[in-house]
């Protein structure tokens, strides 16, 4: 069996935040065959702006980009901000989503699951990460969205959530990524 590498892009910078330890769960309880890596330093990444990418690309946007297009998957976990994906996540799929047509994340399969303390658990932002991926080139896997209000809840404790959560990387993995033959 070959490894599948996932890469994770995380929306909060925080430490101890509920959706890094998320992440790190995952890739600590990751089924045999599958990596899973936490892509730090989306803090790093200057603001994307065409300028800065016409030359020389910035080191920390040039190590993003190589990390995702060397990854088999991405799983997006975040929080939601303000009602949309706080703004180092937005910021990355920007740098990811180029050059036009051939960025990092062209025909990447991605998911995206986290969770917010509201009872839409981050649905907004969610979809909006999804879209932005979408449009960047990736196949987006709508129906592996994993969205969890984390205001009745103890996500990290919750046994139910924890399963929708390797549940969704489960999925990721296990998606078809071989173009359809069919006529």
């Amino acid at each position: 069996m070959s490894q599948t590498s996932v890469a994770v892009l995380l929306g909060s910078l925080r430490a101890d935040s509920v959706n890094r330890r998320i992440a790190e769960r995952l890739a600590a309880e990751a089924p045999e065959g599958v990596s899973v890596e936490i892509l730090d330093g989306l803090d790093q990444l200057p603001f994307y702006n065409e300028e800065l990418d016409a030359d020389e690309v910035p080191a920390a946007a040039a190590s993003l980009r190589a990390r995702v297009a060397g990854a088999d998957r991405v799983l997006i976990v975040t929080p939601e901000y303000n009602g949309t994906m706080p703004a180092v996540l937005n910021n990355a799929i920007d740098w990811l989503s180029r050059p036009y047509g051939a960025g990092a994340l062209t025909a990447k399969p991605v998911a995206v699951i986290g969770t917010t303390p509201t009872p839409y658990g981050g649905r907004w932002a969610h979809a909006d990460a999804a879209r932005s991926a979408n449009i960047a080139g990736a196949v987006v896997l709508e129906d592996v969205t994993v969205s969890q209000p984390g205001v009745e809840v103890d996500v990290l404790a919750d046994a139910e959530v924890q399963e929708k959560f390797r549940g969704a990387l489960r999925s990721l993995v296990e998606y078809d990524a071989t173009p359809s033959t069919a006529a």
